[in-house]
């Protein structure tokens, strides 16, 4: 009997001791939880190059795409798709594929970028400043927000680490102004402490004659059951919506975790894997131009890697795209499909007239 009693006056202190260690990790997840404001002004930090003037009837060339922040290439799977991996690559292979990614976007030759899962200092990236890749292009300026901002991610094993990661807009126009919008967060806590707070980055470019055109970058909601996808479309027209009544031209671009219902995904669907909601567009359509690809996919899933295994086992999506304001003629749009080297995205080109 007294074998049996050690052994559970043990057992009781390593449960009081591991309830009081997960306690202090949630006060502490608790007081260092990042809460930006539900709008918050954005500095538009000077690059050095050319400002250009805009003006109707310009043409111009915006190149939108998630990096994955630099560590989701072929190589890679990831837990929250149903991988394994948590650091998907080491620093040498980040490096790699932000010098690749950079290569691209120089020969794009975009007069605005918008970039989503670009990493300040993450563990996930290796503490990189990966806005360092892309300063000396020769845009005039840049914008960046934050949408997953956690001083410490304390799982999987090994733990996901710090994440300080966002989107950033680079112009060759002379950007007036910049604001972050929160994004209704469908998280409660504890979850909430550590998951992302995501939003959008508009930037306003005057164009002359008094008008604006208002770009807006955006990562929506990837993990919810879909009442938050549902909840942040639906912010994000009532916004697009206050633009154009002011008669400015519009644009939203990015990676949207959603398919327009207008676009049709004739790959394979595997229910295992990560499956993306549908934004219904139906309402808005007389009003917007809603536009993505109906064959080239513009990301891939991460339940295993791409290297190594038969290309036709993963799923394909088409959830990046833009929606554009009607009083801007949209030239052309296209997918570069780079075969998933060195992102799990495919960055997309629109080309557009100012009407």
């Amino acid at each position: 009997m007294k074998v049996v009693k050690v052994i559970l006056k043990v057992l009781l202190a390593v449960v009081i001791v591991l309830v009081v260690l997960v306690a202090a990790l949630l006060i502490w997840m608790t007081a260092v939880e990042y809460r930006p404001q539900d709008q918050e002004t954005v500095t538009v930090e000077s690059l050095g190059g050319e400002a250009k003037a805009l003006a109707v009837g310009d043409s111009i060339n915006i190149v939108a795409w998630n990096l994955g922040y630099g560590a989701l290439g072929d190589n890679a799977d990831f837990f929250m798709d149903g991988g394994s991996m948590v650091y998907s690559a080491d620093e040498a292979r980040v490096k790699t594929n932000l010098d690749a990614i950079v290569n691209e976007v120089v020969s794009q030759n975009a007069d605005i970028l918008l970039l989503q899962e670009i990493d300040l200092n993450s563990s996930r990236s290796y503490h990189i400043d990966e806005t360092s890749y892309f300063d000396n292009l020769g845009y005039n300026n840049m914008a960046y927000a934050n949408n997953f901002k956690v001083a410490f991610f304390p799982f999987p094993i090994p733990p996901y680490g710090a994440i300080d990661s966002g989107v950033a807009t680079y112009s060759s126009y002379a950007t007036e102004s910049a604001e972050r919008i929160q994004l209704p967060c469908p998280f409660s806590w504890p979850v909430r402490t550590i998951n992302l707070k995501r939003c959008l980055l508009v930037t306003r470019i005057p164009v002359e004659g008094g008008k604006e055109l208002v770009i807006v970058n955006l990562h929506l909601e990837a993990y919810d059951d879909g009442e938050g996808k549902a909840a942040q479309a639906q912010m994000l027209m009532d916004i697009l919506y206050e633009e154009t009544a002011k008669g400015n031209y519009v644009i939203a671009g990015g990676d949207f975790n959603q398919s327009f219902s207008n676009v049709q995904n004739n790959y394979p669907v595997f229910p295992e894997q990560w499956q993306p909601a549908f934004m219904d567009v139906s309402p808005f359509e007389a009003d917007w131009q809603f536009i993505m690809d109906n064959e080239t996919p513009t990301c891939r899933s991460l339940y295993a890697p791409l290297a190594g295994n038969d290309p036709a086992s993963l799923q394909y999506y088409m959830i990046d795209g833009f929606i554009v304001s009607s009083n801007i003629t949209v030239n052309s749009y296209e997918i570069t499909n780079l075969g998933f080297a060195n992102s799990d995205h495919n960055p997309q080109t629109l080309n557009i007239t100012l009407n």
